[in-house]
């Protein structure tokens, strides 16, 4: 089900990128409450890492300035994806959402050569006054 998720995503590429640099409040449904569903912060996810990573113009247009800086300091070292190459496939996990402190957040697990998984925590802002993007990123392994 991801796997055929991702495919059409990819299929409808062009579509989601011009969804994704509109206003949030026309390019998304939100929750009576201005905010992003969970199904929402599924979908910018997938589309964000693709299969195998965020491309430049994801990680331009939407991360949060905030992380843009902490990716400055990391030189060498892919904070968007925890890792230091590109993975084989990337698969996201289910969305919590957490409403009183506006945050939502999904486990993606990082395929590798001969079966090998990482797993990192990607958050984002359930304000849907603004457009979607990339809050912040725990290269922690999660719990679960």
């Amino acid at each position: 089900m991801l796997r055929t998720l991702r495919c059409s995503a990819a299929a409808l590429g062009l579509g989601l990128v011009l969804a994704a640099g509109a206003p949030a409040v026309a390019a998304q449904k939100t929750d009576p409450n201005g905010r992003f569903t969970a199904e929402e912060i599924h979908h910018f996810l997938e589309g964000f890492y693709g299969n195998h990573g965020p491309r430049p113009w994801e990680r331009e247009n939407l991360v949060s300035d905030q992380l843009k800086e902490r990716i400055a300091q990391n030189p060498g070292y892919d904070l968007l994806l925890c890792a230091q190459n590109e993975p084989r496939d990337i698969e996201v996990g289910e969305v919590t959402t957490a409403q009183s402190a506006r945050v939502g957040w999904a486990t993606i697990t990082t395929h590798w050569g001969q079966g090998a998984t990482d797993s990192f925590t990607a958050y984002v802002d359930l304000d849907a006054t603004r457009p979607i993007e990339l809050l912040d990123v725990d290269c922690a392994t999660p719990e679960g």
